[in-house]
């Protein structure tokens, strides 16, 4: 388990250019309305680190998230979300160009974080960016949100099927929920460990969603 972790903002970017070296990075990827933002406040147990909005699509640059102390260089790294369709065509090109560059030419990526929706399972969007991103030799771990949604009767089998879909064994999918807690103190030591170079094996409990109680909440 792990205390929230200290991050704060500093910076956006329209270009991975436009950032400067940094040590380590980790790098939150998915679809716009897949909960980047409201994940990024759960780990920093902080209700307004990222910006959150009703209105999918609200992260539009490349947002910089820094491991304190100030001057560390280690970062995670908030993607602008892709798929999100009242964007204008041109605005949707741009973002993708936005992140296929920023992903293929940070040579301290450690690895992405790939949100997917446990609600409702990957899309065919989803799938298309996992494959990619193993095409060009990124090290990613899926991360399924909104556990919480998902009925407890239903988890086990959606856990099942959504691991299937990205072909993936379902103990390596890690399962989360920022609004009840769930996984997240679990999430927070790995992305620690990430950052901090250390090599650790993270075991995450099973759960059946019956014990919400017994987490920490965010």
């Amino acid at each position: 388990m792990s205390a929230p972790l200290h991050l704060e903002f500093v910076m956006s970017g329209a270009k991975h250019t436009q950032l400067p070296d940094s040590v380590v990075e980790i790098a939150v990827a998915g679809r716009s309305n897949v909960g980047k933002s409201s994940l990024l406040n759960a780990i920093a147990n902080r209700k307004s680190l990222a910006k959150t909005s009703k209105t999918p699509g609200a992260t539009r640059l490349l947002n910089v998230y820094e491991l304190q102390p100030e001057g560390s260089g280690k970062w995670v790294v908030d993607l602008p979300g892709f798929g999100y369709a009242k964007a204008s065509k041109a605005d949707q090109k741009r973002w993708a160009q936005m992140i296929e560059n920023y992903l293929i030419e940070r040579e301290n990526l450690e690895q992405v974080l790939l949100l997917v929706d446990g609600e409702v399972g990957p899309t065919a969007l989803d799938l298309q960016s996992l494959e990619w991103f193993l095409h060009i030799g990124l090290e990613v771990q899926i991360v399924a949100t909104k556990q919480d949604k998902v009925k407890p009767s239903k988890l086990g089998a959606r856990k099942q099927e959504l691991a299937k879909k990205c072909g993936v064994d379902p103990k390596e999918v890690w399962w989360v929920s920022a609004a009840k807690g769930n996984g997240i103190p679990e999430l927070r030591a790995e992305i620690h460990a990430l950052l901090n170079y250390e090599h650790v094996e993270i075991v995450y409990i099973e759960d059946d969603g019956s014990d919400d109680e017994h987490h920490d909440h965010p």
